[in-house]
């Protein structure tokens, strides 16, 4: 008797059709497709803010304050753009003066 009971609260909880099931896995695969769309957006922001923030530090200490984020970006432009004659303070006024 037990066995039969817990057999039916089981069946009972579970998605009775397959078209339960496929629209559960479907909200469970865009919900985890939404989450890492928002997980790498914030994590390009962050990345963003803090080249910011080391470019502040640079400008500001009239570039004797030399953070990780911004020598990065400074590597990353010169390495694109070979041809850019601009001081390291310019770029980093430049990516101060660049709207998020």
């Amino acid at each position: 008797m037990r066995k039969r009971i817990l057999t039916l609260l089981l069946l009972a909880g579970a998605p009775l059709t397959m078209a339960q099931a496929d629209g559960l896995l479907r909200d469970i695969l865009s919900s985890g497709a939404t989450t890492g769309s928002t997980y790498l957006t914030f994590k390009d922001n962050k990345q963003v803010v803090a080249t910011r923030e080391d470019a502040g530090t640079f400008v500001a200490s009239e570039g004797s304050i030399r953070g990780p984020y911004l020598e990065a970006r400074l590597r990353q432009l010169r390495s694109e753009h070979p041809h850019l004659r601009a001081t390291d303070l310019e770029l980093a006024r430049a990516l101060l003066s660049q709207s998020q």
